[in-house]
């Protein structure tokens, strides 16, 4: 019996983030227009009402972030997009979500900084703003596709990790990958159903909004079953209220991190490209992975014994999977769009092992696969690899 052919489709990569979103169940987007993710917020407005869905262009994106929230809260899929400048906008507001334990999903669509730095030109420079601009030890996921289909399939999945553990989840691509076009395969006959919010079910006498079940996440009161819910930001115990009892404080603030922890074989994914007998190890994400790509091909095809370990879940980030990666290599490059980010990750993770060097752009163009390669060389020994790959050589 015949399977339907795929469906393919030529889409730009922030019109390939929309769609992936509505694919996801999304019906609800606040947002505020802004170089270079401003077609997101043009294809939502254009297809979210088709579908019963809602746009709103609101005044700033202080107000984006809390509408969403609100939007969550009320039972709907929500998401907004910014870039780097809204990105900072939004950070108090995604500390609220990540306290109260509300899914959403932002998409940062990165460009050159600081302030309002060079909005049309692709950079890498809120990967720690990504993990740490909101203020307090809070969980977050962050998602780095590199390409138009990766941007597709991650939207998707940020959504299904934000309403499977209760967390906000970052989508993280820089200008180019936003404004390029390729091929997405988006067919609902071949894409997994969506993921559903869990929601409270039982007596309402008695019930505590933030008792976390089997997964250590709570369910979540679905508005008009009647269920009594208090939400705050301030720090709260499972009924809701605030507390500031140090052990309540330090039980409750176990979970709300620990959550990752526990569920990081679901959180994490690498992409990786010989790395089994890598010397030299490049990291590399986004349109930078892309570049290192073609580069460890190229320098496997010239004997050297390079690999490519690409983070696709960016934070919490997979270091189990990166020392497996690194463990034959003498050397790690971390090539990136901006001052030094994630290397510093790298080197702390590679404390006592082998050396990590940087590769920096911060003038708004991206790393050419010849510069990897040309720093590639560099580190790799005189007498380069005893072998090359067949997929390399041919």
């Amino acid at each position: 019996m015949s399977r339907e052919p795929v469906q393919r489709v030529n889409l730009q990569g922030n019109r390939a983030c929309a769609l992936g979103a509505i694919d996801a169940g999304c019906r609800f987007y606040a947002g505020y227009p802004i170089t270079p993710s401003s077609e997101i917020a043009e294809t939502m407005a254009a297809e979210l009402p088709k579908l019963g869905g809602v746009f709103i262009q609101m005044e700033d994106e202080i107000a984006s972030m809390g509408a969403v929230i609100g939007a969550s809260l009320g039972g709907v899929k929500a998401m907004t997009a910014t870039s780097g400048p809204g990105f900072s906008l939004k950070q108090e507001n995604l500390g609220y979500a990540s306290a109260a334990e509300i899914p959403c999903v932002v998409v940062n669509v990165m460009r050159g900084g600081p302030s309002t730095g060079m909005p049309t030109r692709p950079a890498q420079g809120d990967v720690m703003q990504a993990r740490w601009g909101t203020h307090g030890d809070h969980p977050i996921v962050v998602l780095t596709p590199a390409s138009v289909p990766e941007i597709h399939a991650q939207t998707r999945r940020a959504f299904a990790l934000s309403e499977t553990l209760r967390v906000p989840v970052v989508v993280l691509y820089d200008e180019i990958l936003g404004h390029l076009v390729e091929t997405v395969e988006r067919d609902a006959a071949h894409q997994p159903p969506p993921v559903e919010r869990r929601w409270a079910t039982g007596p309402a006498a008695g019930f505590l909004p933030y008792r976390p079940d089997e997964r250590g996440v709570p369910p979540m009161p679905r508005p008009g079953d009647g269920y009594r819910t208090h939400t705050t930001g301030l720090t709260h115990d499972d009924d809701g209220f605030p507390t500031q009892d140090p052990a309540r404080v330090a039980r409750v603030m176990s979970r709300l991190l620990g959550k990752l922890e526990h569920h990081r074989a679901l959180i994490e994914e690498v992409d990786t490209l010989y790395c089994e007998d890598a010397e030299v190890l490049v990291v590399a994400y986004g349109i930078c992975g892309r570049a290192a790509a073609q580069a460890v091909r190229e320098a496997r095809a010239a004997g050297i014994a390079a690999g490519l370990f690409r983070p696709v879940t960016l934070w919490p980030f997979p270091a189990e999977a990166l020392t497996a990666a690194a463990r034959k290599a003498r050397a790690v490059l971390v090539p990136e769009l901006n001052a030094g980010q994630l290397r510093l990750e790298i080197e702390r993770l590679c404390a006592g092992g082998p050396r990590v060097e940087g590769l920096h752009r911060i003038d708004g163009e991206p790393i050419a696969p010849r510069e990897i390669l040309a720093r590639l060389k560099s580190l790799a020994q005189p007498t380069r690899a005893r072998a090359t790959t067949p997929a390399a050589a041919g």
